[in-house]
């Protein structure tokens, strides 16, 4: 893997993205405006705000960035872009690399401007340190970017692309413990859902939201939900394929 490669496959992909304003307000502009609708669908309860405000700061990110990125990718080769990258000089982790700079990049303003957004104007109260708060959200917006250049390899068109929202996301969104805690699941359903990196960043924001320090138990999440982001991009270089025919 050369930096010098990784950097210009970032410098490109933001060069795109500089260039597609809808991308870009689908990435900075809805989860604000989502997180801004759950403000006002409990206006009449603000407990319920308060409840699983937090929790949404992190999923609406993860999924945004997982849609954008697995459609991204797969562009990539139905173009013939990545065909005519991978004849040059360049790894596929070097491709993968600068995609994960490049949108982690975009993830750390869109982490930045829904946290400051839900903490500020909408008033989500949180004892824990806002810092972890912003942290948390960051790296869920990071692992939504990870799976989803993982899961573009098996599809081949946007429209796949797509399908791998309901398939893969939705049943993480099931169990993650936002609707009811994990540990009142059936069984199973609680054993699968400890294999669901989601279930690791609601858990880390429901410990913000309880707690006013850092506790080991938050840096486990946190540990867990940057681990599966490197595994789920080593597993997308592992299985990229040049083109999709």
């Amino acid at each position: 893997m050369s930096p010098r490669r990784t950097l210009a496959t970032a410098r490109r992909v933001l060069e795109q993205l500089r260039h597609d304003p809808r991308t870009i307000a689908l990435m900075l502009i809805v989860p604000c405006v989502l997180i801004t609708l759950l403000k006002w669908v409990f206006d009449a309860r603000p407990h319920v705000f308060q409840s699983v405000g937090a929790a949404l700061l992190g999923i609406f990110p993860f999924i945004v960035m997982f849609l954008v990125t697995s459609v991204g990718m797969l562009r990539e080769r139905t173009s013939g872009t990545l065909e005519r990258l991978l004849t040059m000089p360049l790894a596929k982790a070097d491709l993968l690399g600068g995609y994960a700079l490049a949108f982690g990049t975009v993830a750390l303003v869109q982490a930045g401007l829904v946290s400051v957004l839900t903490i500020g104007l909408l008033g989500l109260d949180v004892p824990g340190p806002v810092w972890a708060l912003f942290l948390v959200a960051l790296l869920d917006a990071w692992l939504g970017m990870a799976l989803g250049l993982f899961t573009s390899a098996f599809a081949r068109t946007e429209f796949q692309a797509v399908q791998f929202l309901p398939a893969f996301v939705l049943p993480q969104l099931l169990l993650c413990g936002l609707f009811t805690p994990r540990d009142q699941m059936q069984p199973v359903l609680h054993w699968v859902s400890d294999v669901m990196p989601l279930s690791y960043a609601v858990d880390a924001m429901n410990k913000i939201s309880a707690h006013s320090a850092v506790t080991g138990a938050l840096l486990a999440d946190m540990a867990i939900i940057a681990g599966a982001g490197v595994l789920a991009l080593a597993l997308g270089a592992a299985t990229l394929r040049r083109r999709t025919d």
